[in-house]
């Protein structure tokens, strides 16, 4: 079955970096986006960036030029480098797949960003 699990987040300061991480399997991997979302306290859930099969890529304004998305075909992986955090970057986020019509979340990690 899909299965999406995320890791990597973490307490960070204002500035910092973290890096967070994608496992997917049951599915092959290379033909399929993949994105990242993010739930703040107190808001919806919003799309922060997406890899596309040809190796496109995609962000939210408020995250341009500090995070980066990235997919291993190999490994099926996609990573989210996040850089210049800060503290309204706090939220959970998650991975998530659309897989023949069925839309697939992880569980999401915590990134809280505070000093």
């Amino acid at each position: 079955q899909v299965q999406l699990v995320e890791s990597g987040g973490g307490l960070v300061q204002p500035g910092g970096s973290l890096r967070l991480s994608c496992e997917a399997s049951g599915f092959t991997f290379t033909q399929y986006a993949i994105a990242w979302h993010r739930q703040r306290p107190g808001k919806e859930r919003e799309l922060v960036a997406r890899t596309f099969i040809g190796g496109g890529t995609g962000y939210v304004d408020s995250v341009k030029g500090r995070f980066t998305i990235s997919r291993n075909n190999v490994e099926k992986v996609v990573y989210l480098q996040m850089n210049s955090l800060k503290p309204e970057d706090t939220a959970v986020y998650y991975c998530q797949a659309l897989i023949d019509g069925v839309n697939y979340w992880g569980q999401g990690t915590q990134v809280t960003v505070s000093s």
